[in-house]
């Protein structure tokens, strides 16, 4: 069985809420989002400055401002949920890549400890070596 990640993990951890707020997080906060909506400012503007049968909302806009305050109240508070969840997975990934970097450090202190045995190995039999040649002269 293939081990997941914690992204994947993190995926299958997440409720219907969860994927609607990071949907909305992430269509508000795209250049797309804030075209469309520019354009359609501009539209509902210049309809009600030049409507020539009827202006739903004359200036100052007030309808328009409503709705934008109606925006923002359920905006806020979905765009926080998301980033709240990020907040979180970015710590379930600093744990990870902690526990990660703890096992790194014990092989590598592993092997360190092994490569001075076998230092300390050549070391005798290079010593054992010049204690025979000494001998033999």
């Amino acid at each position: 069985m293939e081990k997941k990640n914690w992204h994947e993990t993190h995926k299958e951890t997440m409720s219907f809420g969860d994927r609607i707020a990071d949907s909305v997080a992430n269509g508000m906060g795209s250049w797309s989002f804030i075209i469309w909506q520019s354009i359609i400012v501009v539209l509902w503007m210049i309809l009600n400055v030049i409507g020539f049968i009827r202006h739903w909302d004359e200036y100052p806009f007030i309808l328009l401002n409503l709705i934008f305050s109606t925006q923002a109240a359920y905006a806020a508070p979905i765009i926080m949920m998301s980033q709240n969840r990020q907040n979180e997975r970015d710590r379930i990934q600093a744990a990870n890549d902690y526990k990660t970097n703890l096992e790194a450090k014990k092989e590598i202190e592993e092997l360190q400890l092994q490569l001075s045995k076998l230092e300390l190995e050549k070391l005798d039999r290079i010593l054992a070596l010049l204690e025979a040649q000494n001998k033999a002269i």
